[in-house]
């Protein structure tokens, strides 16, 4: 009796140390799945992908809702539709008439302001700016400086230092009231140019001499040295102006210019006035407008 007891002790230690030993032999195994399992909380690997970064916010807003304009006589459309006198629905910036397609009409924008007035220099953009930020624009289109250089004679034109320190001014005003509004700025036309495409029509050069640009279009037929002169100080003015304009924008992260654009573009009799012969037709004006479109919509800013 004593000797069967025994051994079904012996049978019960063993079978509980076979239980004990097989236990020890697979939880390591069970430990070793789950590492490679992963965390049963749901936590991502280590492996993992990182998440891309969002994509920062571009500085220039190529779709502003609201444009204000300011400069002279060329964006309150002069002599486009009249003899001597403003039309400012067919101005290249903020215009209303379907045949010209502003700026504005372009972009879609529900807001638009003209503040630009005919005869202005570059001393008077900073109280025309400072009309403009009033509306709080998301958008300011600037095209001024060619009444600077358009004087009575060559010696009264706008010296550069004063030219810049003017535009120097209106962007400051425009950045103290705005700082987010962004600012298109075309270049000067080729005085020049327009002086050798219109000097061909007698009628335009009857209203030349009513003072219309006399430093460059005075005596229009005259060929001397004198006069030859006077052109090229006038043509070397603009040259320096437009590079005031582009020098002072690139300070400005939210100031795009045109790259020289509308210096460049070569007006020809369809896209000048048929009463001056000088200032944009409704059809120069459309083609303002659409430079300045392809500039303000472009990924990126003209070369």
């Amino acid at each position: 009796m004593r000797e069967r007891f025994r051994k079904s002790t012996r049978g019960r230690h063993g079978r509980r140390a076979a239980v004990a030993w097989t236990a020890a032999l697979l939880l390591p195994l069970g430990a070793l799945a789950g590492c490679d399992s992963g965390p049963s909380d749901g936590a991502k690997h280590t492996s993992a992908a990182p998440r891309p970064k969002p994509k920062p916010t571009p500085v220039w807003d190529r779709s502003p809702t609201s444009v204000a304009a300011v400069g002279d006589s060329i964006t309150r459309g002069f002599d486009a539709c009249t003899v001597l006198s403003d039309c400012p629905e067919v101005s290249w910036s903020t215009g209303t008439d379907t045949d010209v397609r502003s700026l504005a009409e372009r972009l879609g924008a529900r807001g638009s302001w003209n503040f630009a007035k005919s005869g202005a220099r570059m001393e008077d953009l900073p109280d025309q700016v400072g009309q403009a930020v009033r509306k709080k624009p998301e958008l300011i289109t600037v095209l001024a400086g060619s009444n600077d250089a358009c004087r009575d004679s060559a010696s009264y034109m706008t010296p550069v230092a004063e030219f810049r320190a003017s535009f120097e001014t209106a962007m400051r005003e425009v950045r103290r009231e705005l700082p987010k509004t962004q600012v298109y700025v075309a270049s000067l036309p080729d005085l020049k140019r327009l002086w050798s495409e219109g000097r061909g029509n007698p009628l335009g050069k009857q209203i030349w001499k009513l003072g219309i640009c006399a430093s460059m279009l005075g005596d229009a037929d005259a060929m001397d040295a004198g006069a030859v002169q006077r052109r090229a100080e006038v043509q070397d003015r603009v040259v320096a102006y437009n590079t005031v304009l582009r020098d002072v924008c690139a300070k400005d992260k939210r100031c795009r210019y045109d790259g020289g654009a509308v210096f460049g573009f070569r007006f020809s009799g369809d896209q000048l006035s048929h009463w001056d012969w000088f200032h944009p037709s409704k059809n120069g004006q459309g083609r303002l407008a659409e430079i300045a479109y392809r500039n303000v919509t472009a990924a990126e800013p003209p070369a």
